[in-house]
Order: C-alpha cells, then structure tokens, then sequence
C-alpha cells in the first residue's frame, strides 16, 4: 500500500532543464565550438561533480572538471536570474494539496544542492507540503544511485516498496526503481531519456492521482 509519495524537483517540479541546458551549452561552446546539446544530455539529473565531469569530456580542453564549474560560476546568473514561478508547474500545488488531503507523507527527494532546492520550493509557496526535502549535496553517492530514495523512505518513517515517486530522468528513474520504490516517469521526449524502468508513464504531473 501507498504510504508516501516522493517528488524529483528539476523536470518535475519546475520545467527548470531547458533553462540549465541551454547555458550550460552556450558556456561549453565558447570553450569547444564543436560540443553538441547531446554531448551534455547526461548531465540532466546529476549532481554538481557528476555534471562537471560530463561537461569536462565534452569539451576536452584540458581544463579540469573543477576549473570549468568554477569559471561558469563567475561567467553566468543563470541561478540567480531564473525566475522559478515562470517555470513552476502550476498543477502542482493542487496535487499536493490533493495528496496531503488523502493523508500521504510528501517528500522531495532532489540531486540539486540544498540552498537552490528550499528556494525554488519557498519561492513558490510549496515548502510547507513536504514531511523531509532530501538533496543531493547531503549524498556522496548521486542519482541513479539508489541512495538519496533509501535515505528519504527512512527520513518519512516508511518502507521502500511503499513509496511511489515521480521522477523524468533516466538516472532519477533507474534509482527510484533500483531502491525498490513504484515509479511514474513524466513524460518529456527532449532529452532523450530512458522511461523503460518506471511502472507508469504520465503525460502531466496531476495523473499520477490515478495510480495512488
């Protein structure tokens, strides 16, 4: 039985990926003209290190993983600049209006550093929903790893098998599944993502009501 349901953030939450990948690409091509937007589909639910490791191979300059996160820092706002309530999806606060309503544990289970994550969710009035927000900087070990979703079934005081979670990428998928946990994957076709491991797949966050 469904106890909990656990929500990704980016690409969940908020449509913040096109955003992330779009600058990322722009920074990686004034290093390397010839990196393509599929070179660095992969950093798309990954923590910082895993990201800047991808974007080290894909531009290949010689410059450390370190060196290229610390440049793009002084080089982009895009953090700071992003306004997180044009990206929010608006369905979202119904649905876990509806949830808390039926008396499920909420929990947001994100790769994304801590400070950026309490943020966007206070910025767009959803905080107060969720029982535990878990992230990634609290974890040694990222996405598809299964351990961010083992350590939030245990913050939520529920077992593994009943938890639900609502993830989109490949990796975020595979460690929801890999944890023991019932996975939606939310349909998005730009990145080319891997749905194959989610037991459902739904076109808007709101459907998930429907397996719950």
């Amino acid at each position: 039985m469904i106890e909990a349901v656990i929500f990704d953030m980016d690409g969940v939450l908020i449509d913040s990926e096109p955003v992330y990948l779009d600058s990322m690409l722009r920074f990686a091509r004034q290093k390397n003209p010839g990196v393509k937007e599929t070179d660095i589909h992969g950093i798309v639910g990954r923590t910082a290190k895993d990201t800047w490791e991808i974007m080290e191979k894909a531009i290949g300059n010689g410059e450390s993983w370190q060196e290229l996160r610390q440049e793009y820092h002084g080089w982009t706002g895009v953090y700071e600049s992003t306004d997180y309530c044009a990206i929010f999806r608006q369905p979202a606060r119904a649905l876990l209006g509806e949830l808390k309503k039926r008396g499920y544990r909420l929990a947001v289970a994100s790769s994304t550093h801590r400070q950026l994550v309490l943020h966007v969710l206070f910025q767009n009035q959803i905080l107060s929903y969720f029982d535990t927000v878990v992230t990634g900087d609290m974890f040694t070990r990222s996405k598809p790893d299964p351990e961010i979703y083992h350590y939030t079934a245990g913050q939520l005081g529920v077992k593994e098998e009943n938890c639900f979670v609502l993830e989109d990428s490949t990796v975020g998928i595979r460690a929801a599944h890999d944890a023991g946990m019932e996975v939606a994957a939310l349909i998005d076709d730009r990145f080319g993502f891997d749905r194959s491991l989610a037991d459902h797949q739904v076109e808007k966050i709101s459907d998930i009501l429907q397996y719950l």
